[in-house]
């Protein structure tokens, strides 16, 4: 019955057609995009990343990222999402990567699922 109701949900543009939890072997990522159905790019994404060792969680507010379209202007091809916490970046790529950065140093990089 679940699985009905998520495929009409689906059918009737009522729930994304992209999953927007990411398990990886530390965290587990639950992404909310909070813009309008159908614009391309959006600056009010929620991130909220849950340590699976400490049960601890981060609440951030980030945007998607995008290629450009030959104009430099127009975005393009979706990469994924960007967050932001002082001088630390965390990024969740379409692919399933987590990258979290301070400057240019590499925190941490893992590969995960959506689910």
């Amino acid at each position: 019955m679940k699985r009905l109701l998520v495929g009409m949900a689906l059918a009737f543009g009522l729930l994304p057609a992209r999953a927007d939890t990411l398990t990886t072997p530390s965290f587990v990522i639950d992404i909310k995009v909070n813009c309008e159905e159908g614009n391309v790019s959006c600056d009010d994404v929620s991130y909220t990343g849950t340590s699976k060792k400490t049960g601890k969680s981060i609440k951030l507010r980030g945007k998607t990222m995008h290629t450009l379209c030959a104009d430099g202007v127009t975005p393009c091809r979706f990469l994924g999402y960007e967050f932001r916490n002082g001088k630390t970046s965390y990024k969740v790529f379409e692919g399933g990567e987590l990258s979290v950065t301070q400057g240019k140093k590499v925190i941490l990089e893992e590969k995960g699922e959506w689910q």
